[in-house]
């Protein structure tokens, strides 16, 4: 049986997020060894631009762990540049667009999506609904495009109600991307938002199916999987009813220290998969 899960682990080298929801905030070579020690297949990776991650020896390192990427954040033009493809501003809304299709590129170049999270915006008494939903959409079919193009897809992220008032569950962003007009696009199902927005993870997941292209992994409190309330059984049997094949990332706090979130994580995985796990 092949294997559907593939264990992954944030990493985050921008400084500004400090204190974000990532597992590691260290030097990427010991992130990369903790990890593979650990027996996880890939990181996802949190960085401040595309420049930055070009400069790094991530193929060296991730070749001398035996690790993937599993993706590539891009929320550091929000987080630095207060950057959203749903600006008010013409020339700020092609900054965020400029700025992801960079990432795009390079975690193409390492057969990895790019993540839209943050970056998607809201709209606001200048720009209204129906006119940041259009906007949103188009940015995504290009952006889109331009990951097909690369050889990878793009991932876009639906948010709780605290972080974003366009999308906040997956049906409502299997619509956007029904929109959108394009096949290049997926869906990334965090849990930490489905806690607080869905009736029911699992039921969401099923409904779902193919539109989901990656898993944050993580539990109702932003805490390692198992360390919250979330229930987890159904959530697995979801993914297993669905026969899907991802990573499922921990974006979770480095609490009570990196190690042992990446730990606690890691044997909920295996507890939950078995040899589902790759």
């Amino acid at each position: 049986m092949k294997n559907m899960i593939r264990a992954a682990v944030t990493v985050c080298l921008a400084e500004q997020a400090r204190r974000g929801p990532f597992v590691f905030h260290q030097e990427l070579p010991a992130a990369c060894a903790a990890a593979a020690e650990l027996g996880f297949d890939a990181i996802e990776l949190f960085a401040p631009s595309a420049q930055h991650i070009r400069q790094l020896p991530l193929q060296h390192l991730l070749t001398q762990h035996g690790l993937k990427l599993a993706a590539v954040g891009t929320g550091a033009g929000m987080l630095i540049h207060q950057l959203s493809l749903c600006d008010a501003d013409a020339d700020r809304r092609q900054q965020a667009e400029n700025f992801i299709s960079e990432l795009v590129e390079v975690g193409a170049e390492f057969q990895a999506p790019a993540i839209i999270g943050s970056m998607q915006g809201r709209w606001t008494e200048q720009v209204d609904r129906a006119t940041a939903m259009s906007m949103l959409s188009g940015a995504l079919h290009r952006i889109g495009s331009r990951a097909a193009k690369a050889g990878t897809v793009l991932l876009y992220e639906p948010l709780n109600r605290y972080e974003t008032n366009l999308c906040n569950t997956l049906q409502q962003g299997r619509e956007l991307l029904t929109a959108c007009d394009t096949d290049s696009v997926r869906l990334l199902a965090d849990l930490f938002h489905m806690n607080i927005e869905e009736t029911s993870i699992a039921q969401a997941l099923l409904d779902s199916g193919s539109s989901i292209g990656h898993l944050h992994f993580v539990d109702s409190n932003r805490h390692a999987a198992g360390l919250g309330h979330i229930d987890f059984a159904p959530v697995a049997k979801a993914l297993r009813q669905i026969g899907w094949q991802g990573f499922a990332s921990a974006e979770a706090f480095p609490l009570p220290d990196s190690h042992s979130a990446a730990k606690h994580t890691i044997q909920t995985y295996r507890q939950l998969f078995g040899n589902q796990l790759a």
